[in-house]
């Protein structure tokens, strides 16, 4: 009425078939010995080559009970010619087994060879793929340094095509101090100005700050409200005795508020 569950499955627990011993009487040759060959796993459970292997054991055992005995001398040549016979149908069964055993080994080769084509085109394609990919990108790379010295060459003649006579015009500072995107306000660096340079200059400096008799002055100058702090103490919230103790009418107070609320 009770189970067990075990951490194996039933196949890594079991064993090969029990095959228990026997004993032959004598003057008798039981044909189940002739199977003794075969063991689990190697010929059982019996399929069809086995099946026809044991077919061909009992055609042979029953031919050499028709031979003739070889007490009659008469019978040699008939006997002999019976076993040359039997010995050509076993060499062209075996011949067959052997023509059988070729063509699964071709066939095996073929399903090899048709993998590893397989596999060499994946790979072939892969390269090529991975091959396109490179010229591609440098292809891409190529028509965006065309676009953009493209676009450089047009800035420039347009620049040039301002000014085709070659006159020179006079600095408009009106026009640089009105135009905020102008060299006056956003100066750039490959004209020789580089803002960072002169970062310093923008920084805030300040005596009262900065040196020690400014923060003294500083100090100096602020009322007295500021450098004192005056804490006072909180007043408490409820009546309390003596012995710091609630008084009832307090509780009885804080109570009535909280049910007015």
């Amino acid at each position: 009425t009770l189970g067990t569950q075990t951490d194996y499955r039933d196949g890594e627990a079991q064993t090969d078939p029990y095959s228990p011993e026997y004993v032959v009487p004598s003057g008798s040759v039981p044909e189940l010995l002739t199977l003794a060959t075969l063991t689990w796993g190697r010929g059982l459970p019996a399929g069809l080559a086995e099946v026809e292997m044991i077919e061909r054991a009992r055609e042979k055992r029953a031919w050499e009970a028709t031979l003739p005995a070889m007490d009659n001398a008469s019978q040699i040549a008939k006997r002999r010619k019976m076993m040359d016979d039997m010995e050509r149908k076993e060499w062209a069964f075996r011949e067959q087994e052997i023509e059988k055993l070729q063509e699964v080994r071709l066939e095996v080769l073929k399903k090899l060879l048709r993998r590893r084509e397989k596999n060499q085109n994946e790979l072939d394609a892969k390269r090529l793929d991975d091959h396109w990919q490179k010229l591609q990108k440098a292809k891409e790379e190529k028509i965006k340094k065309i676009q953009h010295d493209c676009a450089l060459m047009l800035r420039k003649l347009i620049a040039k095509r301002k000014n085709v006579m070659g006159k020179l015009e006079r600095r408009d500072i009106i026009k640089e101090y009105t135009d905020f995107a102008s060299q006056t306000y956003a100066p750039l660096s490959r004209i020789g100005y580089f803002p960072d340079n002169h970062s310093e200059r923008y920084v805030v400096k300040n005596f009262y700050l900065n040196t020690f008799a400014g923060l003294c002055e500083l100090e100096a100058s602020l009322p007295d409200s500021v450098t004192q702090v005056k804490i006072k103490a909180p007043k408490p919230k409820y009546t309390t005795t003596k012995t710091e103790f609630i008084k009832r009418s307090a509780r009885l107070e804080v109570e009535l508020a909280q049910v007015h609320q």
